[in-house]
């Protein structure tokens, strides 16, 4: 296989990057592959001059490209299966190991829903494959020519699962290396599911996973992404396509990870439409946690909703930029976007940018953003009743991050978030002096 120059002088990361392609490992049909590096290769990886990238410079952050993952071997199946005997028994799981779905890892799914690997067929493939446009992203476009593996999940239309599908995504303890894995999950009409994925990576892991929803009419859809470990890169990207009626709750965690991009990318395509992106940042020592979403309102009586919360600390970055388009025949759209965060430290940096491009005359839109510490007179006053400085910290940025939490639909979920919220925190307080 001949590989795709890049259009300027390439970085040592970009051609590690080229001749991993070269190699010819890769999931989707070789059309869809090719196709997806010569996109990336006409822009290279990411920089400060990319509007979209402007606070998350990866090329000059990404110096050096980690060897790929192998398939698992059988010593780590085994090790992921004792793992998976712990889990929930009554949730679907699957595991997407070092990039790839292990079937046998899995528990039967549930009735109205199929799964098949993303290697296993051309049409899986394709599926996985949607078309993006000219403007695809070169982050997006390089996990569709690299991805090792994944897995097309198809949802029968009407149905409803009374218990969330968790995708778990790990790695094999061995030395650092480079993931790219797909997910692909058709919705049917009217069908109802909630969807979990949960990301774990260890030091000098990098990641570049996406996940493309294709909601059908009427279809009520609930997706959390769960963000832990100490991965040196994690790459995510959503992307959603919303039909007539339909409707998507999505939910991200961040507390693990050097370097995090969640970028999420939904089309409300049908009227009626309707969508709900939240979010959660717990960042300390020196993580550097960007999220950033563009929603596309493309028919008319859309409502979409963006509320995210972040907690700052030491020196960490946080990063949200949010970009509602209302298209002209979008009309009677209602959007609403807010970003929060709380900085601990003089050290902590928040880079807040909200935006909204209307091009209809007849819709209802507003965007909010602050950054500011806590509040010192409520310290003094949790302080006044006895309770340490650490302690009242802790329970005023509880109080803070669990109104982002009480958003997800799902109330086991929600407890699930509220004890890894609760960790977080009650670590930052034991670390304190």
């Amino acid at each position: 296989m001949t590989a795709h120059p890049l259009a300027a002088a390439r970085t040592p990361a970009e051609s590690a990057l080229a001749e991993q392609f070269s190699a010819g490992q890769g999931a989707l049909p070789l059309p869809e592959r090719e196709a997806a590096f010569r996109a990336f290769s006409a822009k290279g990886l990411p920089t400060r001059r990319d509007e979209a990238w402007h606070y998350t410079d990866l090329r000059q952050r990404l110096t050096k490209i980690a060897p790929p993952a192998d398939a698992p071997d059988d010593a780590a199946v085994r090790k992921a299966r004792a793992r998976v005997s712990s889990l929930v028994a009554d949730v679907t799981h699957f595991v997407i190991l070092d990039g790839r779905l292990v079937a046998n890892l899995g528990s039967p799914p549930s009735e109205g829903v199929s799964i098949v690997s993303l290697g296993e067929d051309a049409r899986a493939g394709r599926a996985a494959a949607p078309d993006l446009g000219a403007n695809v992203d070169a982050v997006l476009a390089l996990n569709g020519a690299l991805a090792q593996g994944g897995a097309v999940i198809r949802i029968a239309p009407h149905a409803k699962l009374s218990a969330p599908i968790e995708i778990r995504h790990w790695g094999s303890e061995r030395d650092a290396r480079s993931i790219a894995s797909r997910v692909a999950v058709e919705i049917g009409a009217g069908a109802k599911a909630t969807i979990v994925e949960y990301f774990e990576g260890k030091a000098g892991d990098q990641r570049n996973a996406a996940t493309i929803l294709d909601i059908g009419a009427d279809a009520k859809v609930e997706h959390v992404a769960v963000v832990e470990g100490e991965a040196a890169l994690h790459l995510e990207s959503l992307v959603a396509k919303l039909s007539q009626g339909a409707s998507l709750s999505a939910f991200g965690f961040i507390s693990g990870g050097e370097l995090v991009r969640r970028q999420i990318f939904a089309t409300l395509v049908g009227e009626n439409a309707k969508l709900a992106l939240n979010g959660l940042s717990l960042l300390g020592g020196r993580r550097h946690a960007d999220t950033t979403l563009l929603v596309d309102h493309v028919a008319p009586h859309g409502e979409s909703r963006e509320f995210f919360k972040h907690v700052v600390a030491d020196e960490a970055t946080g990063v949200y930029q949010g970009k509602v388009v209302v298209e002209p025949g979008a009309q009677k759209t209602d959007g609403g976007m807010k970003s929060q965060a709380i900085l601990l430290s003089p050290a902590a940096v928040m880079n807040n940018k909200p935006e909204l491009e209307i091009f209809a005359d007849d819709v209802v839109c507003g965007h909010g953003a602050t950054v500011g510490a806590l509040d010192r007179e409520q310290l003094f006053y949790l302080r006044a009743r006895g309770i340490p400085e650490a302690e009242a910290e802790a329970m005023l940025l509880e109080a803070f991050g669990f109104e982002a939490i009480e958003r997800v639909g799902d109330e086991a979920m929600r407890e699930i978030l509220r004890g890894k919220a609760r960790k977080w925190l009650a670590d930052r307080a034991e670390a304190k002096p």
